[in-house]
């Protein structure tokens, strides 16, 4: 085995673990104002600083969390003690890795179609994140769904974009998360979102393949296969684990690592019980797990509310969320577990 190969397997041997997610914490600037406005903290580097220090330097969370998504900014950024945040996940057990994509912007010539930018110096970037502690990146493209959206040039294009990013981590020693967002904005029914993850998945991983991408050396980070939040007929936790799982089989190459699904407008109890049902069907090749932001993160973030008495609260609501979507990740949720501390 080179020593490219051997550099990409032991982030992903350290990355998939059993009963252990990620954590993303990677949030744009306008996307982090947002969340902190909804509890009524301004969005300042030194607030940003204290919440991802915060969120960190939770006690036992490399227990539950096997790496963390940072946003460009906090590779730069300290704990209170001096010590480089990426350092301070590591001392956890927790891989630092990074996003990579700047962005989305709307697709020229597909009206309502969106398309992911940031491939432009990609390759000179991953080697000055590297320098900083990055083992793993990550890059999302979305997918806007209707009855006619996603467009086939949207599909398409966001594939290519997606396996060019991937194939440039893996010629770093940066193992790639290739994460294709099917959005639930809209009133679509689950059988539309099938449809579309699908085909998204298809395109994604035929993209993949033609750029010599290793799929044994990336990881997947899925939506579920769930109806528009508009739509008039929710569906079941089961009929959500089983739709999930099916369009999966359908499309995901057995070989590939792992399968990391993000929490996509869901909320922290809905995430954690979709997880588990999706554990607790039949035969799968792949561990799936969970990268969650907003799911793991909101319930600290509303604990905290940007005072400093309040960190422990806040870190304790973090290592809860953690530990039942640990649970979920092995098939061993247990809802009454939301009522304990």
């Amino acid at each position: 085995m080179s020593t490219l190969r051997q550099e990409l397997q032991a982030t992903i041997d350290a990355l998939v673990q059993e009963g252990k997610g990620l954590l993303a914490a990677d949030e744009s600037g306008p996307t982090i104002a947002k969340r902190f406005k909804t509890v009524g903290i301004e969005s300042t580097e030194e607030n940003r600083r204290q919440w991802r220090s915060l969120l960190l330097g939770a006690p036992g969370l490399g227990e539950f969390v096997s790496g963390v998504i940072l946003y460009e900014e906090t590779l730069g950024q300290k704990a209170d003690d001096g010590e480089l945040l990426p350092r301070l996940a590591e001392r956890q057990g927790i891989v630092p890795g990074i996003k990579v994509d700047k962005g989305k912007i709307p697709l020229v010539n597909a009206a309502g179609d969106e398309i992911t930018q940031g491939l432009d110096g990609l390759a000179e970037r991953l080697e000055h994140y590297k320098e900083q502690g990055a083992r793993f990146a990550k890059w999302r493209a979305v997918y806007n769904v209707s009855d006619t959206l996603p467009s086939r040039l949207a599909i398409e294009t966001n594939a290519e974009s997606l396996a060019c990013y991937a194939a440039i981590c893996q010629e770093a020693g940066v193992v790639p998360i290739v994460e294709p967002e099917v959005l639930i904005d809209g009133d679509h029914s689950i059988e539309r979102c099938a449809e579309v993850t699908e085909a998204v998945l298809h395109e994604v991983f035929h993209a993949l393949h033609r750029h010599g991408v290793a799929l044994e050396l990336m990881l997947l980070k899925p939506s579920m296969v769930l109806p528009g939040k508009e739509h008039a007929k929710q569906a079941s936790i089961d009929e959500v684990a089983s739709s999930t799982v099916r369009v999966l089989g359908r499309t995901v190459p057995p070989v590939v690592a792992g399968v990391f699904f993000l929490s996509g407008g869901q909320t922290p109890e809905q995430a954690t019980a979709h997880l588990d049902a999706i554990n607790r069907t039949g035969r799968r090749p792949w561990p799936l797990s969970f990268s969650y932001a907003r799911a793991l993160q909101e319930p600290p973030l509303k604990a905290w509310r940007g005072q400093s008495a309040n960190v422990g609260e806040a870190r304790q609501a973090l290592l809860k969320r953690a530990r039942l979507n640990g649970a979920a990740a092995r098939g061993r949720y247990d809802a009454a577990d939301e009522k304990k501390g």
